[in-house]
């Protein structure tokens, strides 16, 4: 295990990218990205998966010099395509298409094609949250996630995030896979050598393993609930955008000299054009504390709204550093030191 402060994993990470090949600019966004999920503890859509992305540069399934191309189809929506770039630069370059439609018409949303793997949705709404904008961003991915009742995989892992400005209290953020678990904590787990939970994923028989090594397919959360979300993140990510869906997704661990082509799907909303924004971050304010406020069970730490664990977990990396897992750390210091 390596610990790095944020600048010095920024600093590394970013030249790691541009000794593969990829021009600054992207490389210091795509950075940022994945930086952020290491801040907030969500490790598996960090730095863990540049060699990952480097290798599909270097396959040719991803196109690092791709610039993004927009176009605005109404005054409150637009279509951009990602021209098979870094889908972080993409997502980025999406959300603030919609947040300045949304200074202007009071809403904003994207879609996207011909994108890559983007990462953590968290970022993107927090984009939204800190233009004092509401954010909606979700994805999907290539199939790995068996739907309710079924043997085999049809979804992705098809995450959705929310993002909600406050006043003085950190913003709302909501991010979460469709899955029981994201597929980057199985990766991870077999990373490190650890079991994982009963539940989280299914045998080539689809039976429940806790062994990471032996998981073929997720579970949906929540089973019905978590498959009919999947369903409609896939609707708004690949449907809306022609691109492929479900079972028609290219893997994103196989096929590196073929472009995903993914989609994805943003939104910002100003809360002004239905009430005074500071009114909404005030009572914001008002109900994280009350929520705070409700008594912990016992053996709780407490009431938490979502996003606060991660922003906890920000401000203690920040002091303390951000630790890697051995290989990802040899990697980057053998790469972009």
């Amino acid at each position: 295990m390596g610990t790095l402060t944020e600048q010095q994993l920024t600093d590394i990470t970013t030249t790691a990218f541009t000794r593969g090949g990829i021009p600054k600019h992207i490389a210091e966004h795509v950075t940022d990205v994945l930086v952020h999920a290491n801040l907030r503890g969500v490790d598996s859509h960090g730095v863990l998966r540049v060699e990952h992305y480097l290798r599909r540069v270097a396959e040719g399934g991803l196109d690092a010099h791709a610039e993004p191309t927009f176009t605005k189809t109404s005054p409150s929506t637009g279509i951009l395509d990602g021209n098979n770039g870094f889908g972080h630069y993409i997502a980025k370059e999406a959300m603030n298409e919609s947040i300045q439609i949304a200074k202007e018409q009071g809403i904003g949303a994207v879609a996207v094609k011909n994108s890559s793997h983007c990462g953590a949705l968290s970022y993107f709404v927090q984009q939204a949250a800190d233009a004092g904008m509401i954010g909606l961003a979700m994805t999907h991915t290539d199939k790995v996630v068996v739907p309710f009742g079924g043997t085999e995989p049809f979804f992705g892992t098809n995450p959705i995030a929310f993002g909600f400005p406050s006043a003085e209290e950190e913003s709302v953020i909501l991010d979460f896979a469709t899955s029981t678990v994201a597929l980057g904590k199985i990766l991870q787990s077999k990373e490190k050598g650890q079991s994982i939970p009963e539940g989280w994923g299914v045998d080539k028989d689809g039976n429940s393993t806790t062994d990471p090594h032996q998981v073929v397919s997720l579970t949906p959360f929540g089973g019905p609930k978590g498959y009919g979300l999947a369903m409609v993140v896939e609707i708004f990510s690949a449907l809306l955008t022609g691109a492929a869906f479900g079972p028609h997704v290219s893997k994103m661990y196989g096929d590196y000299g073929q472009n995903r082509e993914l989609g994805h799907f943003v939104l910002a909303l100003d809360p002004s054009v239905f009430t005074h924004l500071e009114t909404f971050t005030k009572r914001m304010d008002i109900m994280i504390r009350e929520l705070r406020s409700i008594p912990a069970i016992e053996g709780n730490e407490g009431v938490f709204v979502p996003g606060e664990i991660e922003t906890q977990t920000a401000k203690t990396r920040k002091q303390s550093g951000i630790p890697l897992p051995e290989s990802v750390y040899e990697f980057l210091m053998e790469n972009g030191r």
